[in-house]
């Protein structure tokens, strides 16, 4: 099959499992075995049999990165060795799971082996290593075959993890996601509003989070379905729904004068804006609502900027030219580079909330928030404070010239009604 054979797994096993105890990263290994490949080789002979291991290798290769490593161990047994996953095992159990997957579907079409036609299912045991658990590069083989065994008596073509709880994020994820297309079929979704204000405390806007109500498992944050959005596409329809639903509030205010000064703040994800058509579309959603688009910031974050800065330059400028605003989150946590800072149409830096916490106790968050602070005075932006929970958090940013201020000091994020009420009851907070 002109893969590495078993010592040179081993010695990749061994070089993976201290570059996890290194680096923090977890890994994968994946224990391959092929349903019935004894019935194919007492029917068609061994040549056939040595046929299939080999274009079953091309298949597998075929799911994985150049950087992960694919041998076989002997007979109709593969090893996949996938390494820097996700620190958190229980993500990183999901991007392992999502290998699997591939490796599952690669064997969907027949092999054409001579003059036969062959099917041929996997089944997989999966087990993952990080630089919590130094285990043995035997007992890590001995763990992986033990999950294949789980996959055969589970009715084969699948896969199973050793340990349970990582079966369990995985088989959580998985109804999820099917979950995910239901809600927003059955208009499952509802978006909070957690009010911005200024410094004398008035209301000028809110920012819009979006919750799900489902059915079983109550109220879900967006912590644990955006990524899953993400990942399967969904978040496309869910964002267009988010920016409708947020067009359709502002068009509420618009009409009441103690409202109608409001600006909401939306996120973007980074699949939302990098579609060809985001522009167009959400310039089309203006004209057709109507909405006073000054009153429209859009959130993006600071790794979607790293990659096509010029396209994302030509979106934001043809969006800008129509007014409405951009807001730069979680800045301070990512990757940007202050050369492009100033070369982005933005109107807005918000200060990490990760910043704010200690900023009282921690010498250097106080000296990260001054310093953000003075760079977008500097650049002429707004800046805005999230995760403001105390008066000394208040006082802080105060003195140091801080223009606007989000968090639970004056509310959490809730839903409408309840974002109304307060706003009639006491328009400073």
């Amino acid at each position: 099959t002109n893969l590495p054979n078993r010592q040179l797994l081993l010695d990749r096993l061994e070089q993976r499992i201290a570059s996890s105890a290194r680096t923090h990263h977890a890994g994968a290994v994946l224990f391959i075995d092929l349903d019935n490949f004894k019935s194919l080789n007492d029917t068609h002979g061994h040549d056939v049999g040595d046929l299939l291991l080999i274009e079953v290798g091309h298949r597998i290769v075929a799911c994985v990165r150049e950087t992960d490593t694919v041998s076989r161990l002997g007979g109709d047994e593969f090893v996949v060795i996938i390494d820097e996953l996700d620190e958190d095992l229980q993500l990183a159990a999901i991007q392992a799971s999502s290998v699997c997957e591939k490796i599952l579907n690669s064997f969907k079409p027949s092999f054409k082996l001579n003059q036969y036609v062959h099917h041929s299912s996997p089944s997989i045991g999966v087990t993952l290593f990080n630089h919590e658990s130094p285990t043995s590069v035997d007992e890590l083989l001995r763990r992986a075959d033990l999950a294949m065994y789980k996959a055969k008596s589970s009715g084969r073509n699948t896969y199973r993890f050793f340990d349970p709880q990582m079966q369990a994020a995985v088989n959580d994820r998985v109804s999820l996601e099917g979950d995910l297309h239901l809600g927003l079929l059955n208009k499952q979704f509802e978006l909070y509003y957690q009010p911005q204000v200024n410094q004398s405390r008035k209301v000028i806007g809110a920012e819009t989070l979006i919750r799900w109500h489902h059915p079983e498992r109550g109220l879900v944050m967006p912590g644990q379905f955006i990524q899953l959005a993400e990942d399967s596409g969904l978040i496309l329809p869910i964002g267009q729904w988010i920016l409708e639903t947020a067009c359709q509030q502002l068009l509420l205010w618009a009409k009441q004068p103690q409202t109608a000064h409001l600006v909401l703040s939306v996120n973007v994800s980074a699949r939302q804006y990098l579609q060809a058509n985001f522009a167009d579309s959400l310039i089309q959603l203006i004209d057709d609502t109507g909405v006073d688009p000054t009153k429209l910031k859009l959130e993006l974050t600071e790794s979607m900027l790293v990659e096509n800065v010029e396209d994302i330059i030509v979106k934001m400028s043809a969006i800008k030219a129509k007014g409405i605003g951009f807001s730069l989150d979680d800045f301070g946590t990512g990757y940007s580079s202050l050369s492009y800072l100033k070369r982005l149409p933005l109107d807005q830096l918000k200060i990490d909330q990760s910043f704010v916490r200690d900023v009282n106790t921690d010498p250097n968050d106080a000296s990260i928030v001054r310093a953000i602070i003075t760079l977008g005075t500097n650049l002429g932006m707004d800046v805005i404070a999230e995760g403001v929970e105390t008066e000394a958090h208040m006082q802080m940013l105060l003195e140091n010239g801080c223009e606007a201020f989000q968090g639970y000091l004056f509310s959490k994020p809730v839903p409408i009604v309840q974002f109304e009420a307060m706003l009639t009851a006491t328009p400073s907070l």
